[in-house]
């Protein structure tokens, strides 16, 4: 496959940049995606293989950044030239991106590699008429392994389970690979394998899976648990030769197998302990695992400060549509349970769920906003983010919405689109994609707000006031860095989403939406 046999080979994994407007660049430029790293870990044990990453959202103070987009792969490709490129495709509103990528790469005859959860059954074609000789269907460590070896030396990819290429220009997709579950094989992720990122949130994982079954996600399947010290393990390294000190835990959902969480949560507790040191640790979970005091009390002391809780909404018929198992009315007391344990609560939000056939919920716009402003205000969230429904390939709620005609065709609205600020499918009637859009901005235009700014500076003169609280200085710092911080946060969230509009003002989104629209109706 390669032009010369040489003694090592380079593969370059790169994660594409965010489109222009995306609204998460801010924070992406503090960390990376867990899964290339895994990846790239695995090729670099290999004989003959270096690997690096390239996180085009994280080029850090020396990436070489194109003056268009992204990193300038011309610069890289002289300086350091790749045998193999691998592409992430874990999120669908990078795919143009990617493949932009791919094309450069193949047009200089470098095998190109991609994966992720974008490449569902309905997109491999796509992938493999745009740039990319390869996909990977599913998890990668263990199947790039051996796509390489069958690169190197022309062998049988026909053997190779979990992937997709072309042959003799028909799609061919080899037998599916079995999910890892013993992940005690798998080294410990390297992240200085990724190439210019200043990293100041690392990305760590326990549990692969989730056990519930949310219409609108990607993640499905019965959890795969690697063992509490392996984590440990992971972060006591990173804590000891990177200054470690942010931590996510990008489990889909933090607290299955509790016991062993439990355990887990002890295990970080003494380990902080024994350091001296107060890690800065933020993890997905539940709403009702408020029912479990003593999780919540394991996870405080194990450090654990932020957790980020799929909400969704408070209306008790777009919970039942996402398949959420809750019920509204015992939302608020338990929200009000992670407040009282001390954790900062990050609320994520879905605008306007398409409901199902039977529902019979008859509120208005204006009282639907009406009801999350409510909530979020009642429920004393410290964070929130409010997206519009997404119908990600391959999810249960795209196949709803694609038998009911309702989402715009792609070539009018294209993947970079999917992030959760668009909206993508004609709505519930009778809501309009500009009314559900403008309703969604405006819960968030009221939440962040450019007054916090000077609320920010009133609470710095509250300082001394924490003269009050020597008899108890914990509860006293409490108490005055919580709203400090939300201040702080609620400005700088008016920052961002005053950016995000002018880019969406530039992007002429509704003049394509129209014409989204426009073709839908012709077609049925």
């Amino acid at each position: 496959m390669f032009d010369a046999i040489r003694d090592r080979y380079r593969l370059r994994i790169v994660v594409p940049a965010y489109p222009a407007f995306n609204i998460y660049s801010c924070v992406a430029n503090k960390t990376t995606a867990l899964g290339p790293v895994c990846v790239a870990t695995a090729v670099n044990k290999m004989e003959k293989w270096d690997v690096e990453i390239v996180d085009e959202n994280n080029l850090g103070r020396f990436g070489p950044r194109h003056e268009s987009e992204g990193a300038d792969h011309e610069f890289l490709q002289s300086q350091r030239p790749a045998d193999v490129v691998a592409l992430y495709g874990g999120l669908t509103s990078t795919i143009p991106r990617l493949y932009r990528i791919a094309e450069f790469y193949k047009k200089q005859g470098i095998p190109t590699i991609a994966g992720g959860q974008h490449f569902a059954l309905a997109n491999i074609s796509e992938g493999l008429s745009s740039g990319v000789d390869y996909l990977v269907i599913g998890e990668g460590e263990e199947t790039i392994k051996e796509l390489l070896r069958a690169l190197e030396s022309d062998g049988d990819l026909a053997k190779v389970k979990g992937i997709a290429y072309l042959r003799n220009g028909e799609p061919v997709l080899t037998p599916e690979r079995a999910p890892l579950v013993d992940f005690e094989k798998q080294p410990l992720p390297d992240f200085s394998l990724v190439r210019y990122a200043r990293m100041k949130m690392y990305p760590v994982e326990r549990i692969r899976g989730c056990g519930m079954d949310c219409e609108f996600c990607t993640v499905k399947g019965k959890p795969r648990p690697a063992k509490p010290e392996r984590l440990l393990e992971h972060i006591s390294f990173l804590v000891e030769n990177r200054k470690a000190k942010c931590f996510f835990i990008v489990d889909d959902l933090f607290g299955q197998q509790r016991d062993e969480t439990i355990r887990l949560c002890n295990m970080l507790a003494d380990y902080q302990e024994r350091i001296g040191k107060r890690l800065d640790i933020t993890a997905q979970i539940r709403l009702d695992k408020a029912r479990d005091s003593e999780l919540l009390y394991a996870m405080r002391q194990a450090g654990i400060q932020t957790v980020a809780i799929g909400f969704e909404s408070p209306i008790d018929d777009e919970l039942k549509a996402m398949r959420k198992h809750i019920r509204s009315a015992d939302m608020m007391t338990m929200a009000k349970i992670f407040h009282k344990f001390g954790f900062w609560v990050h609320g994520m939000f879905i605008f306007g769920y398409p409901l199902k056939e039977d529902a019979n919920v008859k509120m208005s716009l204006k009282d639907r906003v009406s009801a999350y402003r409510k909530f979020i205000k009642q429920a004393k969230i410290d964070t929130v983010q409010i997206l519009l429904p997404v119908p990600l390939p391959g999810t249960e709620l795209r196949h709803r919405l694609e038998k009911q005609d309702r989402i715009y065709p792609h070539q009018d609205i294209g993947w970079e689109y999917y992030d959760g600020n668009f909206p993508l499918f004609e709505p519930d009637e009778p809501m309009s994609a500009e009314e559900l859009h403008g309703a969604a901005q405006k819960i968030m235009g009221r939440f962040y707000q450019f007054k916090y700014i000077f609320l920010v500076a009133l609470n710095i003169l509250s300082f001394p006031a924490l003269v009050f609280f020597l008899h108890n200085i914990r509860s006293g710092w409490q108490r005055w860095h919580r709203p400090w911080r939300n201040y702080l946060v609620r400005f700088g969230g008016w920052l961002t989403l005053r950016r995000w509009t002018l880019e969406f003002g530039r992007d002429k989104f509704f003049e394509k939406q129209q014409k989204a629209r426009a073709s839908l109706r012709q077609g049925q």
